[in-house]
């Protein structure tokens, strides 16, 4: 398991949070995520997935990933 936090560029409101933690719901490598404002820390098995493949998730939610 790896655990990764990913700054989140046009995130406003709650509504923005859910819509990051559904699209993040839906990496099926994603064990955990924890979504605020701003980012993301998100647990995941990396033998499945890359950060890259959750930046990638975050983005086709409509907010921008900012590589840290």
């Amino acid at each position: 398991m790896a655990e990764t936090t990913i700054k989140i560029e046009g995130m406003s409101c709650q509504h923005c949070v859910m819509a990051v933690k559904k699209a993040l719901g839906g990496v099926p490598a994603v064990i955990e995520s924890d979504v605020a404002i701003g980012k993301a820390i998100i647990t995941y098995d990396e033998s499945r997935i890359t950060a890259g493949d959750l930046e990638t998730a975050i983005e086709k939610a409509g907010f921008k990933a900012v590589k840290t």
